[in-house]
């Protein structure tokens, strides 16, 4: 049996995909939300709702850029955006959920 042109090529494109797959996995780069005194009022609220969505109302309050907690410049989202989705990519710590 040998392994013909399309062999080859099904075999290098597997290849690929494994390793695109395996370069996009690394350590995550997101920050989690700190459990502080700032924050703790939220993980309790999630420990009461078990609703993320209820988590990301209050993020506005401190974290915007009229005053409060500014975003990085690079930052995918802002407020004037659409709506905030904060807790889609800043994950609680796992601990004290």
């Amino acid at each position: 049996m040998t392994i013909g042109k399309k062999d080859c090529i099904f075999i290098l494109t597997l290849v690929a995909v494994l390793g695109i797959f395996w370069a996009i996995s690394g350590k995550e780069r997101t920050h989690k939300v700190p459990y502080d005194d700032k924050h703790q009022q939220f993980y309790e609220l999630f420990k009461q709702t078990g609703s993320k969505m209820d988590l990301d109302k209050g993020c506005p309050t401190c974290h915007n850029e009229q005053g409060g907690v500014p975003f990085p410049a690079r930052h995918p989202l802002k407020p004037k955006d659409g709506p905030m989705r904060c807790t889609f990519c800043h994950k609680l710590i796992d601990k004290y959920k």
